[in-house]
């Protein structure tokens, strides 16, 4: 009798442990990202626009979604894992040989090692897609199927192993896996302005021609500009330059790129 309450014991603390452990994951979580997006680094800063994306409350909003699934699957995650040791330690109570009772299921344990593989890709991909922004819910995405097929929807959850999308059918659960190879129809390049200070007139072919030779050098090595470079220099001394990237340029980007073309603009005017 004591031995079986030792086990409830053991696994009324588990059931409390993971719920106390999930509380304070979301939190650390929660304040890592918030911590990263006010340093501008870091998987949870903004990858890409989305179409008609305007306001920055909507840019929080989505990325608030990504912090709070991504925690949820991190808890899944730990959860799992602690009530496997538990599982464990209830065996030891109970005195019960572990070892023999999965050999003697030995053919449920392979089937489960085999569905299990499957899960866990899935999982692993999911967890992925909230951290590299790959989309999330309300974006317009087009995948390829197994057989071939071409199919796109709008995407209304993103959850453990499956996401579900919704197009003019109905919806459809899609595992992570089969949606690793994507195309994000609501993702859009960024466009920025830069200003570089300037004292004479500059040919706008040896602008582009400057940043671009700037783009992938030591500190820059993320910048890739997406299509042709337009610059025009009203009568105020600067440069007024419209760049397209993948993703928007973090401030320290912006000011050494602006820095190391002005120098670079000077050093050309003076030979």
């Amino acid at each position: 009798m004591e031995k079986w309450l030792v086990a409830a014991a053991v696994v009324v603390a588990t059931w409390l442990f993971t719920r106390i452990t999930g509380l304070v994951l979301r939190r650390v979580v929660r304040h890592l990202a918030d911590r990263a997006v006010r340093r501008d680094s870091g998987p949870w800063r903004v990858r890409s626009g989305r179409t008609g994306e305007e306001s920055s409350s909507l840019r929080e909003q989505r990325r608030r979604q990504r912090v709070d699934a991504a925690s949820r699957m991190l808890n899944h995650l730990v959860s799992v894992v602690v009530w496997i040791v538990a599982l464990i330690v209830v065996f030891h109570v109970l005195e019960v040989d572990a070892a023999f009772f999965l050999s003697s299921a030995g053919f449920l344990g392979a089937a489960m090692a085999i569905g299990g593989q499957h899960k866990v890709n899935d999982y692993l991909t999911g967890l992925l897609v909230h951290f590299e922004d790959r989309y999330g819910v309300a974006d317009r995405v087009e995948w390829e199927t197994p057989v071939g097929t071409t199919v796109s929807g709008v995407v209304e959850h993103v959850g453990l192993f499956t996401t579900r999308v919704r197009d003019e059918n109905g919806s459809i659960h899609v595992p992570n896996t089969v949606m690793n190879l994507v195309r994000n129809l609501s993702q859009e390049a960024s466009a920025t302005t830069l200003r570089l200070k300037v004292h004479e007139r500059i040919d706008s072919e040896a602008v582009s021609t400057t940043l671009r030779d700037l783009a992938g050098t030591a500190g820059l090595t993320d910048v890739i500009f997406l299509s042709d470079i337009e610059s025009h220099q009203p009568a105020t001394g600067e440069i007024e330059i419209e760049v397209t990237t993948p993703r928007p340029l973090d401030p320290r980007e912006r000011a050494r790129l602006v820095q190391r073309a002005e120098e670079a603009l000077r050093r050309d005017g003076a030979d």
